[in-house]
Parts: C-alpha cells; structure tokens; sequence
C-alpha cells in the first residue's frame, strides 16, 4: 500500500481481513510474512500505524484493541490522490490510466462520473 513498509502493510491486511478489533497478539497469531516475528516488534508497528492515523485502538482492561482507520478502498483512493496530485500533470496520468483500463473498468468510471454529476444537481 502507497505510504506503508511492507509490514506495515502487511499488519493492514490483517486489520482489514479481521472484520473486528484487534489485540497485539491477535495479530502476531494472524500474520503471514514468512518471518518469525516478535510481540514488540508488532506492536511497535501497531503503534506506527495509530501514529500515522491508519489504525484506531482503544483500550480495552489492560491491552489495545486495534482496527483499520478506513476501508482498503479508501486507502486505494487516497494513494491514487497522492499520485495524481505529485504527478505533475494529473489531466496526463488520468487519460493514460482511463486508456489502460478494461471495459468494464471504464464502465464503472462512467457511471460512478455520471451519479457524482446527478449529486450535484
């Protein structure tokens, strides 16, 4: 994911696959890096993560509870802002990603441009 380490990001597919707040340990169990991970290295990301304001916890008794600040979709769309507003030319990026999508892909960008349209009316 645009803005994330890899194990930062792999502690978000986690967050988001979970469907519910997590512990630390809750995601150690639940991680899937190929790597034997510590308890504090996880919870330090966990807590980069807050941080950056990617992740919500609460405290819950004595340990964190930790869940995604937004859907992966919205953390999609906020790295495509990113990019379209450090492109330079945002119009070029646009008509060259709109070239390179699927029909159905295009289909979807016309209908979700035409209920934005109907919105603002």
């Amino acid at each position: 994911m645009h803005g994330l380490g890899e194990l930062e990001a792999a502690v978000m597919d986690v967050l988001w696959e979970a469907g519910e707040p997590l512990k630390v340990r809750d995601v150690v169990a639940r991680l899937r890096t190929g790597k034997q991970l510590a308890y504090t290295t996880v919870m330090t990301v966990l807590d980069n993560l807050h941080r950056k304001e990617w992740a919500e916890r609460e405290l819950r008794g004595r340990a964190y509870h930790y869940q995604p600040a937004f859907s992966r979709e919205e953390a999609a769309a906020r790295a495509l802002r990113e990019v379209l507003d450090s492109s330079g030319d945002p119009e070029a990026v646009l008509l060259h990603f709109v070239a390179s999508g699927s029909p159905e892909e295009t289909d979807l960008l016309r209908s979700a441009l035409k209920s934005k349209r109907a919105r603002r009316r």
